[in-house]
């Protein structure tokens, strides 16, 4: 592994052990994952498939698939009622599919694969990718950060010397934590298939509801707690049995860090298909749990080192602790946090959104109570920051304020001007897109509302005299038009049949003021409306033009600033979901014009994955510059080059079951490693065996054309993973 004979104590033949324990744990998690999804979707299986009520079937057909507008309405104070949810059916439930323990199809997002592969196998995929990351980077450099991070050096205990020994060790923690989560999620499944199992036979249920899961969600929770409590007693055994019999497996794990993350990680289940209903598959929700449980880990190992540091020999941080974890917990937790400690006016926030309008008394008392909520929600949330995250960051920071070193930090790079600039350009980018948007988008919603108006009163002066235009079976009531999904484009069909405005005398200042507005109107009718899937794509494309020049010029700068924009993203999904006064109304209405099938569920979190496959190569801290941009290359070129070109000129498919075709497949690799050769003449990466980088382009490609999970967040993580495995010359 390393030249020394000793890795903080620990003695190369340990530390060989410890590897092939590794091997052992992967080698047996992947035997239990591929037992369970060939029995699942075999013959032998004895679940069987829902049975629909008769008396539900019929209303349900009436409305196959829900689409995202159907689902979402297009203001957030119309949010779907307990009824409502009631009604929304998963029409794609497969009797193969995985569940967690106390959950039913309708808790998940329609999806032809429940995604167990990648919630069980991903996982302990990047975590191994890491680890053999930072031994060949301990292998080949004394530094422990690449010479072009411009941050401080990380901290390391008194009476240690190196930083990247106690990172290696800690990742060999890593490696454990994900085959323990995931043995964790394989539990939660097989209980889950196997109760389904005992109460399936002859049982008659309605769609979208599992016999083993009782209506009442006060029962399902004391179940799940229950649940919880059992499977996390049992893997704490297990891992102290294997302790005292020598087994080597998750003994990098210590027992505290299992007693934290067996409660923890079940727990994030359930919260993640509470509070983000019909957004996760089974497999994305296994792996965004893992992830935030080992960001909480991370915080709790650095507290811990704080405190006493005489307890442990290292700090357990999976990244090295420099400022950057540091800002990156507390802005991450941070945000989590004060989401779950202001919850009270959150909540009441959307129940008075939710409120109908008559069983209120006046107007003006809906009015003041969402201001008083939303009043509570941001003094509580400046005070949240400045005092008790503020406090922790500055603790950790060796007593040093946090905002001002982020003042300083921002006159540190290059040269004084260079991260301003870089921040200007980014807002500048940032800025335009957003503002561009919302014009073309207020525009097109002014157009439709005056086209019905105009509508309404072409119909209103063809009724016969003394007849009612309410009253009317002729003319329904406008409020069905209305609820067309705002993000509907246009067709260039019907731009050709659209006339100029009228040009009236023009006598007086109004005239000119109306025939002003109406040329604007007019041009923008001529503009035509992207699709939905280039309106989403084109924000792929932007994060290509802002982050490879961070991530080429100032990596740790951009590190920081991924951070900062997650913390952001997730205030922002606060205010939109619970429609905090003022901002939510005019995000939500923002936000949907670029939502797909991928969105139905009450949180979004589509602008999530793409911030997080952008910038989790990058967080991850590996040294190569070409694995810094591999996320942004995934997304931004790959990615968006696949769906072009797919839906373009694509003929063959891969599967009759998938939209994914081979040429789409062949400009997502073709289109990535192009990209990649230009940024290396340019210099912005090293120089790359081209042989191994198509093979894992290659890898990747099938696994975009193949799986129906979310790619924003799986790709760019599978397509790091895979890089680090093939480019290394040693495999665990």
């Amino acid at each position: 592994m390393s030249a020394s004979s000793h890795l903080l104590g620990v003695s190369t033949k340990e530390i060989d052990d410890g590897h092939h324990w590794h091997a052992l744990e992967l080698r047996i998690l992947a035997f239990l994952s591929a037992c369970y999804i060939m029995w699942t979707h075999s013959e032998l299986s004895f679940t069987q498939t829902p049975t629909v009520n008769k008396d539900q079937e019929a209303p349900q057909n009436l409305n196959p698939t829900p689409s995202t507008s159907a689902n979402r309405s297009s203001s957030p104070r119309a949010f779907d009622n307990k009824d409502m949810r009631k009604g929304s059916i998963s029409s794609n439930v497969k009797a193969d599919s995985g569940y967690i323990w106390m959950s039913v199809p309708k808790n998940y997002r329609d999806c032809g694969d429940d995604g167990i592969a990648t919630g069980l196998l991903l996982g302990p995929l990047i975590a191994t990718s890491v680890l053999i990351s930072s031994i060949h980077t301990r292998s080949t450099s004394a530094e422990p950060l690449p010479k072009d991070w411009l941050i401080e050096p990380p901290r390391v205990l008194p009476g240690l010397s190196s930083a990247m020994d106690a990172l290696v060790l800690s990742r060999h923690s890593l490696v454990n934590l994900s085959t323990f989560c995931a043995t964790i999620l394989l539990i939660h499944v097989c209980a889950s298939w196997w109760l389904e199992g005992l109460y399936t036979k002859g049982t008659n249920k309605p769609e979208g509801e599992r016999a083993s899961v009782p209506r009442s969600e006060g029962r399902r929770f004391w179940y799940y707690a229950l649940f919880t409590v059992t499977v996390s007693l049992l893997m704490v055994v297990l891992k102290i049995t294997f302790s005292q019999s020598g087994i080597g497996i998750w003994k990098d794990l210590s027992t505290f860090e299992a007693a934290i993350t067996a409660p923890f990680y079940s727990l994030t289940l359930y919260a993640g298909l509470r509070l983000a209903h019909r957004g996760f598959t089974v497999g994305e929700l296994g792996l965004v749990c893992l992830g935030g449980t080992a960001v909480c880990l991370e915080f709790l190992n650095l507290t811990k080192a704080r405190i006493w540091p005489i307890t442990t020999r290292y700090i357990r941080t999976y990244r090295l602790p420099t400022p950057l974890l540091i800002f990156q917990i507390a802005l991450i937790v941070g945000s989590l946090l004060t989401g779950f400690l202001l919850s009270p006016f959150l909540v009441l926030s959307r129940n008075n959104a939710q409120r109908p309008a008559h069983r209120i008394r006046s107007p003006e008392q809906k009015l003041r109570n969402r201001r008083y909520y939303a009043l509570g929600f941001y003094v509580g949330s400046v005070l949240i920051i400045v005092g008790l995250i503020g406090l922790w960051t500055r603790w950790l920071l060796g007593n040093r304020d946090p905002w001002l070193w982020t003042m300083f930090y921002l006159l540190e790079g290059r040269n004084k001007w260079s991260r301003p600039v870089l921040l200007g350009y980014w807002a500048l980018l940032g800025s335009i897109s957003v503002a561009g948007w919302g014009r073309q988008l207020s525009r097109s919603r002014k157009y439709r509302l005056r086209s019905q108006e105009q509508s309404m009163s072409v119909q209103a002066y063809d009724v016969p005299m003394g007849s009612s235009l309410t009253s009317s079976p002729e003319h329904p009531n406008s409020s069905h038009s209305s609820a067309s999904p705002i993000g509907g484009s246009m067709s260039f069909a019907t731009l050709g049949n659209i006339g100029m405005p009228s040009l009236p005398n023009l006598p007086n200042g109004s005239n000119v003021s109306n025939v002003a507005s109406e040329l604007l109107d007019a041009a923008d009718k001529r503009v035509p409306t992207l699709s939905l899937n280039a309106r989403r794509k084109y924000f792929h494309g932007l994060a290509v033009l802002m982050f490879v020049p961070g991530v080429a010029f100032d990596p740790a700068f951009t590190h920081l600033a991924f951070s900062a924009a997650f913390a952001l993203f997730t205030f922002t999904e606060y205010i939109r979901y619970f429609a905090v006064y003022p901002f939510g109304a005019a995000i939500h209405l923002f936000m949907n014009d670029f939502l797909d099938h991928r969105d139905g569920g009450t949180a979004i979190l589509s602008h999530f994955y793409l911030l997080t496959g952008c910038s989790g190569s990058l967080w991850l801290e590996d040294p190569s510059k070409l694995r810094q941009v591999t996320g942004i290359l995934t997304l931004g070129v790959g990615d968006a080059a696949a769906s072009i070109v797919g839906r373009r000129i694509g003929l063959r498919r891969w599967s009759p079951t998938t939209g994914k075709t081979v040429e789409g497949s062949l400009a997502f690799v073709g289109s990535i490693f192009a990209t990649a050769w230009f940024l290396r003449l340019l210099g912005f990466v090293e120089t790359f065996p081209s042989l191994r980088y198509l093979l894992t382009l290659m890898c990747a490609a099938l696994l975009e054309a193949l799986s129906d999970q979310n790619d924003n967040l799986t790709l760019p993580l599978y397509t790091w993973s895979m890089l680090v495995v093939i480019g290394s010359k040693r495999i665990l």
